[in-house]
């Protein structure tokens, strides 16, 4: 089924003229059509619009014309993206018709390099937590259990990813929100270092707490789509130099010798559902049949967790703070936080995080890679908020369940979410590979070689 291939694929057909562009929207409309209904990841479509730009597409392929590396591929982007002339509303009734007069830089590389924008994938209210419900559109079911969580922020994008919707997609992350979905969801979610994937606009340009990357049904995919999105902007202060084309080389790597810790909890940082630990027990002699050299480690994150949440509720404080009265409780909460914080509590979490770096660097010396749970969970309840207690411990704050991906976070460090493995039960579970500071491709690397040992990420939803 084309709607299953992969984005390289189709990219290899659309050029060797064996499919049009027009036919693969079409085939993607299609597919939206027959499934989104049971799903709700793609919550505005544009498809006059799409089917439009697909003929262009094909015309300038038929003329003879130098086409980028995502011609005529159609990706809906993450709603909190912003896309000139097609509305995004960040899964909040006050920007329900708010239509931008432009493309943020995400969408503006992702359209520069050929794709087809076809509509936007569903989000958490402004996309804060890690499951996907708002006012405006409800809430996204998981493909492969329809009443559990499809996770969040970018809960539309890994749902429409996993159900055949789209072949590549666009998210961000702060806390896990290109993560947690990839898990829920069996497909590929890249978190990037700091910079690499330049940002703008943005409120807040200098900080490094929130970043953008790429979703796939592949690690191979998701490096094609970093490739595009990668690489210097002047209009982000942070940006990395290194250009996109670093990461369009082929990703196979001999795994002998790598060094690989292997934490089922962190260091115990976090407690995590017996069912995921259950689940990714076989990775590590995965790692061990490819060469590589397992053991039991994982750097101290100590003031991880203060950093964190010190710093995302000063985020949250400063960009959303007018907004306080007319958003869901929890984020309202999360402001509040960052109104009481002093100057002292901003040191202080600055002070941690220098540490944090400091020790984090140095276990890297020791090892190459570091391998972890993405999510503590399997995909829960959708009719819940979030999880309130794991393996009988309580956990009462909605950012509780999400220590896993957020402790990475605050470390500043690229990390994948790679398929590994699905619960008795049928819930995808996903590894996290952990990199050193900027180790962007050592961890698509890592992931790729996983992914061909194990060829979970193969196994798509029933319908």
């Amino acid at each position: 089924m084309v709607v299953h291939d992969t984005a390289r694929e189709m990219a290899r057909a659309l050029r060797a003229r064996e499919i049009s562009a027009r036919e693969l929207v079409q085939a993607h409309l299609d597919r939206i059509d027959a499934v989104d209904g049971r799903v709700n990841a793609v919550v505005t479509r544009v498809p006059e619009r799409a089917l439009a730009e697909a003929d262009r597409a094909d015309a300038r392929l038929a003329a003879g014309e130098q086409v980028g590396p995502l011609h005529g591929l159609p990706i809906a982007h993450k709603d909190t993206h912003l896309t000139a002339g097609i509305r995004t509303t960040s899964g909040s009734p006050l920007l329900a018709d708010f239509v931008p007069d432009a493309d943020e830089l995400v969408v503006e590389r992702m359209r520069g390099a050929g794709a087809i924008t076809i509509g936007k994938t569903n989000v958490p209210e402004f996309a804060a937590g890690s499951h996907t419900f708002n006012p405006v559109f409800g809430t996204t079911a998981n493909p492969y259990a329809p009443g559990r969580s499809a996770g969040g922020s970018s809960g539309g994008a890994a749902a429409a990813l996993a159900s055949g919707m789209h072949p590549l997609a666009d998210g961000s992350d702060m806390g896990g929100s290109l993560r947690n979905p990839a898990s829920f969801c069996n497909v590929v979610g890249l978190r990037p270092s700091p910079g690499r994937v330049p940002t703008h606009p943005a409120s807040l340009p200098w900080a490094t707490m929130s970043v953008q990357g790429p979703m796939a049904r592949t690690v191979a995919d998701a490096a094609l789509l970093l490739s595009v999105l990668a690489g210097p902007d002047p209009r982000s202060p942070i940006s990395l130099g290194d250009p996109g084309s670093a990461f369009a080389v082929p990703l196979d790597r001999d795994l002998t010798g790598l060094r690989v810790a292997w934490t089922p909890d962190l260091g115990g940082a976090v407690t995590v559902d017996p069912a995921v630990t259950a689940a990714l027990a076989p990775a590590a002699e995965v790692f061990t049949h490819l060469g590589a050299h397992v053991e039991p480690a994982c750097p101290d994150l100590t003031g991880a967790d203060d950093v964190f949440r010190t710093l995302r509720a000063w985020q949250f404080a400063a960009t959303m703070g007018p907004q306080r009265d007319r958003v869901k409780p929890a984020l309202a909460a999360n402001i509040d936080d960052g109104r009481r914080l002093t100057g002292d509590d901003l040191a202080r979490a600055e002070l941690a995080r220098a540490a944090l770096f400091h020790r984090i660097r140095e276990f890297f010396t020791r090892y190459d890679v570091l391998l972890a749970p993405v999510s503590q969970v399997p995909p829960f309840d959708a009719a819940l908020e979030h999880p309130t207690e794991i393996d009988g411990v309580p956990h009462p704050h909605y950012l509780d369940w999400m220590a896993s991906a957020y402790l990475v976070s605050a470390a500043g460090l690229p990390a994948l979410s790679v398929p590994a493995a699905f619960t008795p039960d049928g819930l995808p579970v996903g590894l996290q590979v952990v990199g050193p500071p900027r180790a962007d491709l050592l961890v698509l690397q890592v992931g790729h070689a996983f992914e061909g040992a194990t060829q979970v990420g193969l196994r798509r939803p029933a319908f």
